[in-house]
Formats: structure tokens, sequence, C-alpha cells
């Protein structure tokens, strides 16, 4: 799994720089980046927290417990989806002007806004082709095939980076005034058509994975006393949950898009937010997803059998594996952030801005921290299927960042506008990390505190040095690269971060830091293969 999301990520960072090169990261970006963003926000919303935590343990029960394997049951939750997913995409595809202006600064220019509103009909549709496929992969992740899932977004990103790549040489850079202004109707259609071509794709990369295991979809319309009952009432916090969670990334996307929306060159919104965030997350998507994606199924085994030690030990060791990796990184990150900024997003449109990417990067790296802990906490209540609790928790998360964000966004300026959202996401995850912990040990008789805390201590310890060691070794070789061009920033990157790797994972074994070693030697017997 680790290894498809790397490729995945790896790919879907290739889109971020083109789309970065061609469009810039000023209002006219924010046209394209927003209305992509809606569909997954939709999706998510309507759908995505039912698909995504409650069905997993649901699917596992009845292959475990129904005579047919499941079967049955999968094809009802699969002709359900089909029926909701189908009607819910053509009345957003309608009301897409109400959707844009909802998510959008009132001081958008009128030609992008006209834009966006096209951008976004033609990419809703992704919302029946995100549905689908996050519900195909968790038929397969309850069957025990997780590798599919990670792969498949490859598919969506070779496809975006083709539309990008055609982009560029058809229409060329946005320069000058295109950077603050909408798009011509070529221009949106082959942008738009090639994203939704994209997500569709990666649905049809799963079908055959999902006929290999033996299951075969037969439309069922008997929904009355099958179990769907006890599955929407589950899934009824998880809906309530994800409510809230939208409803404080839409106070998010619209408080961005106000960074961008007066054009001013050095104001900072959903594209750098959006950008910076899929670098950042690029450690959790394939250490901490891959990690959550494989226990929810014993997890949710350990849950139904009233194995409750097993399920908190379970919980807590993915916790330090987890933390094993995205405390270094987070606490490297700050220190890079503006010599990959430049790497990595100082190209074409956005090479005159790039340094607007570099302080909203630096600071996800703390809060990706809080970020893990929360989202690895979560995977105990599903599997318990205790989704009041997350519901609860949840709205703790959301009215933090939504408090933080308005007031940050406010008594700051333009410039500031992607930071300070940055700023309230970690609080609103420090907060949640801290009551999902609490809340979670007592449901489960006591998580393994004193194990977490000593662990901890000797990773934030070793954290320090290794971080101080990178930094010494920044410092020294800026003294004598201390030119701004892109192969200097590589060198100071390559150097530093070798610095903190090697040093890292020296004192982790010195220090006895077991989960360190334990993902080393992982990922190079794989890579040995």
């Amino acid at each position: 799994m680790a290894a498809g999301t790397t490729f995945s990520r790896a790919s879907g960072y290739l889109r971020a720089l083109l789309l970065a090169a061609a469009l810039g990261n000023a209002v006219h970006a924010d046209a394209f980046t927003i209305a992509n963003t809606i569909p997954n926000m939709l999706y998510i919303l309507l759908a995505g927290g039912v698909f995504n935590a409650v069905l997993v343990p649901q699917l596992v029960r009845a292959l475990k417990v129904d005579a047919d394997g499941g079967a049955a049951y999968t094809n009802r939750v699969m002709t359900l989806a089909v029926l909701f997913l189908a009607g819910v995409t053509l009345v957003l595809v309608v009301a897409a002007p109400l959707v844009v202006d909802l998510l959008t600064s009132s001081r958008f220019p009128p030609d992008v806004r006209d834009s966006t509103v096209v951008f976004a009909r033609l990419c809703l549709p992704q919302v029946f082709f995100y549905g689908m496929f996050v519900l195909v992969g968790q038929v397969l992740n309850a069957r025990g095939r997780f590798g599919p899932m990670m792969w498949a977004p490859i598919a969506n990103n070779v496809i975006a980076v083709g539309t990008l790549i055609v982009y560029l040489v058809v229409f060329g850079a946005a320069r000058g005034p295109e950077r603050v202004g909408g798009y011509t109707g070529s221009q949106e259609l082959l942008l738009g058509v090639g994203s939704t071509l994209g997500i569709a794709v990666q649905l049809l990369v799963l079908l055959p994975y999902l006929r290999a295991t033996g299951f075969r979809f037969s439309p069922r319309f008997d929904f009355r006393g099958t179990g769907l009952g006890h599955t929407l009432r589950l899934g009824t916090w998880t809906v309530l949950f994800v409510v809230v969670n939208q409803i404080a990334y839409t106070v998010v996307v619209r408080l961005a898009s106000s960074g961008t929306a007066g054009g001013n060159p050095e104001g900072t919104g959903n594209t750098v937010y959006s950008s910076t965030f899929l670098i950042a997350m690029v450690p959790h998507s394939i250490i901490t997803v891959s990690l959550a994606t494989a226990i929810l199924p014993r997890l949710s085994a350990a849950a139904a059998d009233g194995h409750l030690s097993d399920l908190a030990d379970t919980v807590a060791g993915t916790l330090r594996t987890a933390l094993a990796v995205i405390v270094p990184f987070g606490a490297l990150l700050p220190l890079l952030a503006p010599d990959l900024a430049r790497i990595l997003f100082g190209y074409g449109a956005a090479a005159a801005t790039v340094e607007n990417f570099a302080p909203t990067l630096a600071l996800f790296g703390p809060a990706l921290v809080f970020f893990t802990m929360h989202y690895l906490m979560l995977r105990g209540f599903y599997a318990l299927e205790q989704t009041r609790g997350v519901f609860i928790n949840q709205c703790a998360v959301a009215t933090v960042n939504i408090a933080v964000a308005v007031c940050l966004v406010a008594l700051t300026d333009a410039a500031a506008t992607a930071p300070s959202l940055v700023v309230a996401y970690g609080a609103a995850y420090l907060v949640g990390a801290v009551l999902s912990y609490v809340t979670l040990g007592r449901r489960v008789g006591g998580l393994p505190g004193a194990t977490l805390l000593r662990f901890g201590i000797r990773l934030v310890a070793v954290t320090a040095i290794s971080t101080g060691v990178a930094t010494l070794v920044m410092v020294g070789l800026r003294e004598v690269v201390a030119d701004e061009s892109k192969l200097g920033a590589l060198a100071v990157v390559a150097a530093a971060g070798a610095a903190d790797v090697v040093c890292f994972v020296a004192l982790a074994r010195v220090f006895g830091l077991s989960e360190v070693t334990a993902v080393l030697s992982t990922v190079l017997r794989r890579a040995g293969r």
C-alpha cells in the first residue's frame, strides 16, 4: 500500500507542479482549484463518511457471519450507492452556481466567477465516480486486497498530467493580466473534462481486481430486513461528523479565496493552501493511511470479539510507528520550506511569486503531527462503532478551526491568509488529538499511556538533535552556495535532509526506538525485492 501511495503522490506532485506552472497561484488558479475541489468536498459530505468508516466493519462482519460470504449485503449496498450518487450528482450539476457562490469570496471578479461555475459543472460528475471508487475500494479492503486502491489514483494523475501538458502546449502559461482573470471556453473544456475523465478511469482500474476476488455485482432492491438499517443508524453520526467537518472546510475555502480575490500578487489563497497541503501530507498518506487501512479490519475483529486490550495495544503500536516517521518530518519541514518551495513550485506562471508557498508549507509540519494522532485515534472509535463519540470530537475540532481561522484572517493581510489557515488547522487537531486520546482510553479501559510517554520523550529528543544537525549543515552549505537557483536549493535540501535522516536513524538505535528501525527494515526489505 505504501509503495502504491508513494508512486501516486509522486505523480500527484507532478500534477501540482504543472498546475502552478500553467495557472500560477493567484485568483486565476483559484478558479480551477476551487471548482475541482468541490466534487471531493461534496462526495465526502454526502457519502464519504459512511463509505470510509462505517462500511468496512460491516462488510467484515457480513463476510464472517453471512452464509453467502456477504455477497448479498454487498450487492444491496452497491445498488443503493449507485442510485444515491447518480441522483445527487444530477442535482449538484444543476445547482453549480449556488455551490460556487457559497465557497468563494464575494470579491471574486465576475469573469473569474463565471469560469469557476463552468469548471464546477464539468467537474461535479466526479462525485459519482469518487463515491463508487471508494465503495469498490472498501469492498476490496474488506476482502484483504489493500493494494489496488492505493495504486489506482496513479491513473488519474497520469491523465491530469497529460491534460496540463496539452494545456501548456496549446495555451501557454498564464502571464500578466491573465493571472487575475477568467478562462476561454476552450480552456475550461480541456481542464474540466480532463479532470473528470481521470477520476472515472481511477474507478475503472479497480473493477478487474474486484472480479478477481470472486465478487460479481448483481443489483438488489430487497433492502428491508437485511441489516442495512443498522448500517444506516451507525452512519447517522458519521454523516453528522462529516457535515460538521465540511462546514469547517467550506469556511476555510471561502476564507482562502479572500486572500487572492483582490488581485494582490502577494496574496495567498486556495491554490497555495491546497498545493502545500498536498506536499505536507505525503508521509501521512504513505505511512499513516496505509497503516490505518491495514489495521481497521484487525481492530474491527478485536472489537467484535470483545478483546478491548488488543484493540488498545494495536492503536497505540500503530500510533508509535506512524509518529516515528511523521515527527521528524514535521520538524524538518519548516527548516527546508523556502528551498522546497523553490524546487517544487518555482516554474512558469508561479515562478515570480514562488515565495508565497514557503510560510504555508513550513507551518504544515507541526500541524501534521497533531492530525496524525487524531486520525489514528478515530480508527479505534470506528472499530467500536462509536460514531457518536467521533461526532462530538469533531464538533470541537471544527469549532476551533473556524474560530481561529476567522480571527487570524481578519487580523492579518492577504499574504498571511493561507498561513493563518494552517495555524487554525494545527490548533484544531491539537484539540482533537487530546480529546480523542482521552475518550478512546475511557472506552477501552485505558491506552498504554506510560509506554507512549516514554516513546514520545525519546522521539522528541532524537528529533531535536537530528534537526539541529540538519540546521548546522544547511547554514554551513549556505555559506558556500549563496545563490538562489533551484540547483543550489536542491543541494541544500539534499544535504540537510540526508544529514537529518542519517543522524535520526543512528540515534534511534542508541535510544532504543525500535519503531524506527522496524520501519527502516521493512522499507529496505521491500526495496531489495
